[in-house]
């Protein structure tokens, strides 16, 4: 999941307390990977959770080294705050680049996507942080362009939110809504404050007896597509996480369904008939 907000929402403080309910209040298997000048430090009276401490240059392997460190100490969430410092950097990195800026963003692109490839394979459950900053368009008004304010943007690249289960916006009054959730327990719910009771209610979903492994191997095993368009159904949820599983046995039971059925096949044109 990801919480998102300006300097002083409460981003980290707010994950440590997602990650309290996730472990059951069990911070030796909470790890934060720090990148925010040791701010994971000020929380300490919380409980004895681990703090890994990145420096610069934030790049991408850096932060996938941390997180194979953590995974390997067999942490059951790790936070990642922030990673807008690896989006600093490849911003960077492909400003230093010559030649043609845009062209030079096949360079960067696929970093970004090995980074964010790490994050969704971990075995661990990951809490990223991100802040925003205001964000301006410019409209026409009076035959002049004026910038306008839009709201507040994550600073990290254009759609990564979409890879997330859960996104929590957190205001300067340390109040949280839902700008994504995939479980469906607090999208289009009133602002609320985050706490282990959160994470618990997160964790209670994770368990609830329906994980993404079971429903891949449910997609997999659809014999029609009657049996496909209820399991499309049942998961409603995660359709996102799951439109390409349906569609390559969709394609199966499809191709399956023409080889049984002669009829299917044509000659010169015409339709053969048993």
């Amino acid at each position: 999941m990801a919480l998102q907000g300006s300097a002083g929402s409460g981003k980290t403080y707010s994950s440590l307390l997602l990650a309290q309910g996730l472990t059951n209040g069990d911070f030796s298997k909470v790890a934060i990977i720090d990148t925010e000048n040791g701010s994971a430090d000020l929380y300490a009276h919380l409980g004895q959770y681990n703090v890994l401490t990145l420096s610069p240059p934030f790049t991408p392997e850096i932060y996938m080294k941390a997180i194979d460190v953590c995974e390997r100490a067999g942490m059951e969430v790790i936070i990642i705050d922030s990673i807008s410092h690896c989006w600093d950097y490849l911003l960077d990195y492909h400003s230093s680049l010559a030649g043609n800026s845009f062209t030079n963003w096949s360079k960067v692109t696929p970093m970004q996507k090995t980074f964010t490839d790490r994050i969704l394979q971990c075995d661990a459950h990951v809490i990223a942080t991100m802040r925003t900053k205001q964000d301006y368009v410019l409209n026409q008004k009076d035959g002049k362009y004026v910038p306008e304010k839009v709201g507040l943007k994550a600073v990290q690249k254009d759609g990564l939110d979409y890879e997330f289960t859960i996104v929590f916006d957190l205001d300067i009054k340390h109040f949280a809504v839902s700008s994504k959730d995939r479980t469906g327990s607090f999208m289009d719910k009133p602002e609320f404050r985050i706490s282990p009771a959160t994470g618990q209610k997160i964790l209670n979903w994770c368990n609830s007896g329906t994980n993404l492994q079971e429903a891949r191997a449910k997609i997999k095993e659809a014999k029609n597509l009657e049996q496909l368009k209820m399991l499309y159904s049942q998961y409603s949820i995660w359709r996102e996480l799951l439109e390409y599983d349906f569609k390559i046995q969709k394609d199966t039971i499809t191709s399956n369904e023409i080889l049984l059925n002669p009829k299917a096949f044509s000659t010169n044109g015409s339709t053969t008939h048993d």
